[in-house]
């Protein structure tokens, strides 16, 4: 049975850091594209960031690109994001996703098999 648990979110003012870690188990972890996504009160769910399987494409959404970077850790089974210079427009419930697939990772939420509980992050002074 695969799980994603999330973690590492709170609230930081913003240019402060974050760095959130998606710990999995219950799948072939090298298997699978790790993906991020974000989703405010009143706003759609929104692409943020996903690597491939071996951790050395990545990807991410224009709004976030220069600030965060993804990873992954193939031994631990563990995806994370490091986000930084945070502004109040981060704010979000932010979820990981596992992704059935050896290429370039799918933007698209609807393409991912697992997803995880989400961690909140919110930016505000």
């Amino acid at each position: 049975q695969a799980q994603l648990v999330e973690s590492g979110g709170g609230l930081v003012q913003p240019g402060d850091s974050l760095r959130l870690s998606c710990a999995t188990s219950g799948f072939r972890f090298t298997d699978y594209a790790m993906g991020w996504f974000r989703q405010a009160p009143g706003r759609e769910r929104e692409f943020v960031a996903a690597v491939n399987w071996e951790g050395g494409s990545t990807y991410y959404s224009d709004s976030v690109k220069g600030r965060f970077t993804i990873s992954r850790d193939n031994a631990r089974n563990t995806v994370y994001l490091q986000m930084n210079r945070l502004k109040p427009d981060d704010s979000a419930m932010y979820y990981c996703a596992a992704e059935d697939r050896i290429g370039v990772p799918s933007r698209l939420g609807h393409d991912y098999a697992y997803w995880g509980q989400g961690t909140q992050v919110t930016v505000s002074s």
